[in-house]
């Protein structure tokens, strides 16, 4: 049994590579739509959130939601249940979640440098040289990201993460598969009772990361033998009361025998644990032109473990609502630009699911008329007392779970 993963930048020949040495090996490709689609059975979050893992651009709402930690622990549980099968490509950015010490995988890199990069997208893919440069930082970017999250390491084409560096423009490409059986048969990366047990180990660890993230908990998972190490990387109040949940949490999953807890590398930082609530809203978007009052409501929001990102006007809320899709919207409605009744009549066009409760102090009978037939969840007068607010918003919530719930 062995695995070969292959990460590559972009326009460096994967797409020709590839099928080479699935024809010479004739191992399954798995890709990380693959895994992506089996993670969204597993966690029942859309595949289009599942796969924005991969972007370098996190919501601005991830620090509250923990979306994407939620969305590796759910990817990293669908490889570790595939790595169990025999003779396998890993293709795509997943390759970077199995363990350096699980020893039958080749790690390939496809790679080249900038000039053909830029030929190959504008001869086989019809941008111009502009278009290339851009897509190709960009990407590049959303790779050097991904690697950082996941690996610690900063730069992408590290040689330490790899045992092939593959430069597909210095290289003849169809005498790839050949240099690619020669290392796959050498005794290292043949599979062995230990590297089986450290892949079983991968898989036990994913499970217990998928059982703490599905109550709301994001924490590093390791484990051996059955023995299950949780480090807590953020600084948390009453660190007894976590480490017994999170025991608890991980006692529950089949074939853990022993559980410990430690501080992580980042434990001493200012950043402050947080466990996401599935029962509060944690995705809302303040949108008022009056900085200090949305900026201290967005606080007052907080210490009710309401997580919350604020626009200024009509424009910024719109661009948010297309790049975050936030759940809940707080709305004024007079604003300079695009007031609040156009903001709301366009994101019930666009996004009919997202809850909008207006909280102005200046509107009218006829105002609240239009907003309510609009769509509108509710309509509030400021200034408004915060428990009125916090109930108006577990009850928008409680509403977007429903539907949810109605659709599975």
């Amino acid at each position: 049994m062995s695995i070969i993963t292959i990460f590559s930048g972009t326009f460096c020949k994967e797409d020709a590579v590839i099928p080479k040495i699935l024809d010479h090996t004739e191992f399954k490709l798995i890709t990380d739509k693959d895994l992506v689609a089996e993670a969204s059975k597993l966690s029942e979050m859309s595949k289009a959130k599942i796969m924005r893992a991969f972007s370098a651009k996190a919501s601005v709402f991830n620090k509250f939601t923990h979306e994407k930690e939620r969305s590796i622990a759910h990817i990293r549980y669908a490889l570790a249940e595939i790595m169990l099968g025999d003779n396998l490509i890993i293709g795509g950015f997943t390759g970077h979640l199995i363990p350096r010490k699980i020893s039958h995988v080749l790690r390939i890199c496809l790679i080249a440098d900038m000039k053909s990069r830029i030929s190959v997208a504008t001869k086989e893919n019809g941008f111009t040289e502009k278009e290339a440069v851009r897509q190709i930082h960009r990407q590049d970017e959303d790779r050097s990201a991904w690697v950082d999250t996941v690996t610690s390491s900063s730069d992408p084409w590290d040689p330490s993460l790899y045992d092939m560096i593959i430069p597909t423009d210095k290289i003849d490409i169809g005498g790839v598969p050949s240099l690619v059986m020669e290392h796959l048969e050498k005794d290292i990366l043949k599979a062995t009772d230990e590297s089986q047990a450290l892949a079983q180990d991968f898989l036990l660890g994913a499970k217990v990361a998928v059982a703490l993230a599905k109550e709301g908990h994001n924490v590093d998972v390791s484990a051996k033998h059955g023995s299950v190490t949780l480090s807590i990387n953020k600084h948390v109040l009453m660190l007894n009361r976590l480490e017994d949940e999170l025991k608890s949490i991980a006692d529950k999953v089949p074939g853990v025998k022993a559980v410990v807890t430690k501080a992580g590398k980042n434990y001493y930082k200012t950043d402050i644990y947080r466990k996401f609530d599935f029962e509060t809203p944690s995705k809302v978007l303040l949108v008022d032109d009056e900085r200090e009052f949305v900026q201290t409501l967005s606080e007052r929001l907080l210490l009710r473990d309401m997580g919350s990102a604020v626009a200024y006007d009509g424009e910024s809320a719109l661009r948010l609502v297309k790049e975050d899709e936030p759940e809940v919207m707080i709305l004024d409605l007079k604003m300079p630009g695009i007031d609040g009744i156009e903001v709301l009549r366009r994101v019930k066009e666009t996004n009919p699911e997202i809850e909008v409760v207006i909280l102005t102090g200046h509107g009218s009978d006829d105002d609240r008329e239009t907003c309510m037939k609009l769509g509108a969840f509710a309509y509030l007068q400021k200034p408004v007392d915060i428990d009125l607010l916090s109930e108006t918003l577990k009850k928008a919530n409680e509403k977007i779970k429903q539907k949810k719930e109605s659709r599975n």
